[in-house]
């Protein structure tokens, strides 16, 4: 999750919403696929940092299917994201911080409870308070620019 936060600050840097993602093979303990968010940079809807860290990952790894594969991401997955990640066979997610206006995973939905033939178990609140405070601060911080004439 420390790795998936130094995404967050780049995404952060670069004037994106600050969430980062990694995905690791579980037998090696090898990160096989990073992402964080590039959706202004990008300008692409898609470009969500669990996206990115999948397709790297797909393309590591040689195929769509990620088996044996764990996902770290600092804020819980969005119903879009949430989809990738039970089509990519992702078999485990660690998110930080829950999602109140867009969390697929416990917080609005529980899309990986959804009647499916693969199943991703996932827990929420790894490094919660470091990863909430990045994103309420960047939040925080874009109202103020926003105030200023």
């Amino acid at each position: 999750m420390r790795i998936a936060l130094q995404l967050a600050e780049q995404a952060e840097k670069e004037g994106e919403v600050p969430v980062g993602a990694v995905i690791v093979q579980r037998k090696t303990g090898k990160i096989v696929g990073k992402g964080y968010n590039q959706r202004e940079k990008r300008k692409h809807a898609l470009s969500h940092a669990e996206l990115l860290a999948i397709d790297e990952a797909c393309r590591n790894l040689g195929g769509w299917r990620l088996p044996d594969c764990a996902m770290y991401v600092t804020l819980e997955p969005c119903l879009m994201c949430a989809g990738a990640i039970l089509q990519a066979r992702i078999e485990e997610v660690y998110f930080g911080a829950y999602d109140c206006h867009n969390g697929a995973v416990n917080s609005i939905l529980e899309a990986f409870l959804l009647p499916n033939q693969f199943k991703t178990i996932a827990q929420g609140g790894i490094l919660q308070e470091e990863c909430s405070q990045k994103l309420t601060a960047f939040f925080r911080n874009l109202r103020l620019q926003r105030k200023v004439p």
